[in-house]
């Protein structure tokens, strides 16, 4: 008889059938990764080419803010009569009244929109891309800047932790680019891996209503995410999740897909092998899963 082939769960890394799209073991769903699909690719490709156009158009019109502001603070420069300074010798021992305290501070502090349109040239500034500085440096292989664009790509869409993009770059089902064009890319990326650990917590809460500890583990896991400890850690710190309520999704799950008993739900529940929420918890779901 020809033996069915096995393959790996993504969620809980369990041996199940290939041609099995749920996980008997965590419920998790095993589908084609996104990154093999044709429109995925485009998807990347245009973004990539609008960042380009949009990042060259942006610098010419800071250009144009800039010299214009200078013109306009080159032509209204204060001119002070004889009667001004007639009246500020005779108001200098006087105290200022709140009314002029108010008109002075104004003409010095700056307006709002010009505070605005300060912070927005300062966010764009900031939101230049780790390959465009890269650029600028002399001798810097073709592909070593293009694995850098895919990996910031991987990073800002699909929240991945430093070790997964690396061996999506060099994955003979991923990207294929050489271990040092990798290394480069990953060394020299901008990205904020707590911030993408956080965004999967998230993502794992909402959608599969995974434990606090389940997620933990497989934020961390080898056949998981592969953050370090320290990330998944800040990320389940900081998620915002309602774990009583993802073991009661859990625990509605099992009974109408499996038919397991209250009692057995509530086993699996606090597996260490299975769902591993808290006693109180899996107490919690089984009360209310009737309701």
């Amino acid at each position: 008889m020809k033996q069915s082939k096995m393959i790996v769960c993504k969620h809980c890394g369990a041996e199940i059938a290939a041609s099995a799209r749920v996980c008997p073991h965590c419920g998790g769903k095993n589908k084609k990764p996104i990154y093999k699909k044709w429109w995925f690719w485009l998807i990347i490709i245009l973004i990539i080419a609008a960042a380009a156009s949009s990042g060259s158009g942006s610098g010419k019109k800071e250009t144009q803010a800039t010299e214009a502001e200078t013109t306009q603070m080159e032509t209204e420069e204060p001119t002070v009569t004889q009667a001004d300074t007639t009246q500020i010798e005779t108001t200098q021992t006087d105290t200022k009244k709140p009314e002029e305290t108010t008109a002075a501070e104004s003409e010095t502090a700056p307006s709002e929109n010009e505070t605005s349109e300060e912070a927005a040239e300062t966010t764009a500034s900031e939101e230049t891309t780790s390959a465009e500085a890269a650029e600028a440096e002399p001798d810097v292989p073709t592909d070593y800047l293009t694995a850098l664009l895919s990996a910031e790509t991987y990073s800002k869409l699909m929240h991945m932790s430093k070790q997964g993009i690396y061996d999506q770059l060099v994955s003979e089902y991923g990207e294929k680019y050489s271990a040092e064009a990798a290394q480069y890319a990953v060394d020299h990326m901008v990205a904020d891996w707590n911030a993408n650990a956080l965004a999967k917590a998230e993502d794992y809460s909402e959608t599969m209503h995974m434990s606090k500890q389940g997620i933990y583990d497989q934020l961390i896991s080898e056949y998981g995410e592969q953050f370090t400890e320290e990330e998944a850690q800040y990320a389940v710190d900081h998620v915002e999740a309602d774990w009583n309520a993802n073991a009661l999704e859990k625990a509605k799950l099992y009974r109408d897909t499996m038919n397991m008993s209250p009692a057995a739900i509530q086993d699996q529940l606090v597996s260490e092998y299975g769902e591993k929420f808290t006693k109180e918890e899996a107490a919690y779901a089984i009360e209310h899963l009737d309701d």
